[in-house]
Parts: C-alpha cells; sequence; structure tokens
C-alpha cells in the first residue's frame, strides 16, 4: 500500500477496487480496523493523488451516500458517481479519512503512517536504519527496514518490538538470534 505519509492530516482508510452493476456502486476494500465507523452514509472522504499519500484536487469530496456489506467489504455509492464510467474514474484510488476523524489508536498501537520513517534500534542500542514500509501480511505485520547498505524485514509482534518512542521517533527491537542474519 502506497504511504500516506505526504499529508499526514489524512489516513488512508480504503481502496476503491472496482465497479459493481451498472448503477454506481463501487467494491470498496477496508483499510482501517474500524470500517464500522467509516464506511456510513453521511460520512466524507478524499479519493487520493494517484500516489495515494494525499487528496486529489481534481476530485470533490466523496460523500457516502449508500453502502453495504459485501463479502470482506463493502458495495458503496458516491453522491456524484452516478454509473459504472463514474466508478471507473475513481478506480484503484485510496481512500483518505481526516486524521481527526479517526478513533484514536489503543495503548499497544501505532497508525501505520507513525511508523513510516522511524528508526529501528536493538535493545543493545545497535541502529538499524529507518522504516521504509510496512506489509500487512499473516501471521504479522512485516516492517521493511533500510539502513547500513541493507533491507530487512522484521515481524511487528510484541515479542519482538519491546518499546516505541513517538517523540524520538525510534522503535526498539529484541530480535530472536538470526533475524538479523537473513
Amino acid at each position: 500500500m502506497p504511504s500516506p505519509a505526504g499529508d499526514p492530516a489524512f489516513i488512508v482508510v480504503g481502496h476503491v477496487s472496482k465497479p459493481h452493476g451498472t448503477k454506481g456502486e463501487a467494491y470498496i476494500w477496508p483499510l482501517t480496523d474500524h470500517a464500522e465507523t467509516t464506511f456510513l452514509p453521511g460520512v466524507q472522504l478524499w479519493f487520493s493523488d494517484p500516489d495515494g499519500v494525499s487528496p486529489d484536487p481534481g476530485f470533490p469530496q466523496a460523500r457516502i451516500r449508500e453502502v453495504r456489506a459485501y463479502r470482506k467489504g463493502f458495495l458503496v455509492c458516491f453522491e456524484g458517481v452516478e454509473s459504472r464510467v463514474g466508478v471507473d474514474a475513481i478506480r484503484d484510488r485510496y481512500l483518505l479519512r481526516p486524521f481527526e476523524e479517526t478513533e484514536p489508536p489503543e495503548k499497544d498501537e501505532l497508525f501505520y503512517h507513525q511508523l513510516l520513517g522511524m528508526s529501528v534500534v536493538t535493545q543493545d542500542g545497535v541502529e538499524l536504519g529507518t522504516i521504509h514500509e510496512v506489509y500487512d501480511l499473516r501471521p504479522a505485520p512485516m516492517i521493511d527496514v533500510r539502513g547500513q547498505g541493507r533491507e530487512r524485514l522484521i515481524p511487528f509482534t510484541r515479542e519482538i518490538v519491546v518499546d516505541w518512542d513517538l517523540t524520538k521517533r525510534r522503535l526498539v527491537i529484541d530480535p530472536p538470534p538470526g533475524l538479523l542474519d537473513l
């Protein structure tokens, strides 16, 4: 997923995957833990620019007119999007929501955009680099750490990520033996 770090006033909450039918419904893949409060009639979202980082000034705000659950996502009708052709115009765009309108993270959670650019160090103080990307994989998200001429994928689990400091923009890890040698 592209980085929403370009405009920290917004976070990515969904992806316009494809049209559904001919009357302007779009299949939305949710990219938020709070889909139940994000995808509701009346909620205003923004379509991202092609890079997925900021609202696209070429598109108006996207007010949800109708929504219904469908498979693992939602079928959404936006005001002003009345046809399959209209959905094709917004296809493959990310949906952004103002940061101040989102639910705060739980005590032990971070937002995706907060991780990007954060430095990563071991408990012993060895600097590994900075977080370039976060991949939402199973069984655990992976952080892509780049530095010292290397790229490392490190599982983002409580067993490995032992602390973070948002003010210092630093993540502390306790890697199991051999993880950093991969």
